[in-house]
């Protein structure tokens, strides 16, 4: 059953607001996002971008700005109410759906503002200035689906609450994909599992890069930021890239890291994210026990080397 998200914080962060940048034009998945936008893409029976929305608000953040761009109304239109469907699913009394429908409007205050044009990350976050204010914020990348059971945000907004400056989020990678990614420089703290962070590259090679720590998708940044990136230059890819601006404020020793080691899914290809619909429909109560049958069964008549197991299966 569709549920309220509980806030993991318990007492007022200087942090409530969230930035989702969503106005990539989602290539790796075309044609299934031609007309529809890569964040509306289920993830068993919600879109991806929920799963986001849904961790902003179990972490207390209760205002969630979407940087969106052209084509992307399908968004708008899913953290909207919609009375014609609600009245029909309360006429018919079916109290699950209609309370599945609604979740999203409510999960938070939501607001949508469009990049423009398609300058990069940095540049998104620039966009948020305006509705940020001089206020610490979090921003939060659709691709990385961080597990509902994990506690990373709130470790990071507590780590910007004792620090100050900006938080990101790092998990070590093997050394051949650490091109895929930032990748921070690092000193210990002397806290378990914080670091502070003393450099960042964008995608370096495996013989550049300055550590096995991979910057993911979730930030907590000062608003000093906002500053740092309107002086940042075009970068890898001509555009303005967020781990340029980072890599300023690191060198003046303001940026911290939380290393992360919990349940992380990665939707941005396509093997990844079919991955990730299998995962998250196995630990589903309703789901989990049926499907998980059957996908041992599967591939058990994959592995016969012959089509009488998949045969079985639609028999």
């Amino acid at each position: 059953m569709s549920r309220m998200i509980v806030p993991h914080a318990t007492s007022p962060r200087a942090v409530t607001k969230a930035v989702i940048p969503a106005a990539g034009l989602g290539t790796r998945f075309l044609p299934a996002t031609k007309a529809t936008p890569k964040e509306m893409l289920p993830v068993v029976d919600k879109p991806a971008i929920q799963y986001v929305v849904e961790e902003a608000a179990a972490a207390g953040l209760d205002d969630v700005l979407m940087v969106t761009g052209r084509h992307k109304r399908a968004i708008e239109d899913h953290f909207d109410n919609a009375f014609e469907l609600e009245q029909a699913l309360a006429a018919k009394g079916d109290a699950i759906r209609l309370d599945a429908v609604r979740d999203p409007a409510r999960l938070a205050n939501i607001h949508h503002i469009r990049q423009g044009e398609p300058l990069g990350l940095g540049h998104a976050v620039l966009c948020a200035r305006r509705h940020v204010g001089d206020r610490p914020f979090a921003v939060l990348l659709g691709d990385d689906l961080i597990d509902p059971r994990e506690t990373l945000l709130s470790r990071m907004l507590d780590v910007r609450d004792r620090h100050t400056g900006s938080v990101i989020a790092l998990m070590k990678v093997p050394p051949e994909q650490i091109h895929l990614y930032g990748c921070a420089a690092v000193e210990a703290t002397g806290e378990d599992g914080v670091v502070r962070v003393t450099g960042l590259v964008e995608k370096p090679s495996r013989q550049d890069a300055p550590s096995s720590y991979a910057v993911i998708g979730r930030y907590v940044l000062d608003p000093a930021v906002f500053d740092t990136l309107e002086r940042t230059p075009p970068g890898r890819g001509g555009e303005i890239q967020l781990t340029d601006a980072l890599q300023e404020l690191a060198a003046g020793g303001t940026v911290h890291g939380v290393v992360f080691d919990g349940l992380r899914y990665d939707t941005g290809d396509k093997g990844d994210y079919l991955r990730t619909v299998v995962r998250l429909a196995c630990d589903r109560d309703d789901l989990g026990p049926e499907f998980t049958a059957w996908l041992k069964e599967f591939v058990a008549g994959m592995e016969e080397g012959n089509d009488t197991g998949r045969r079985r299966l639609v028999a």
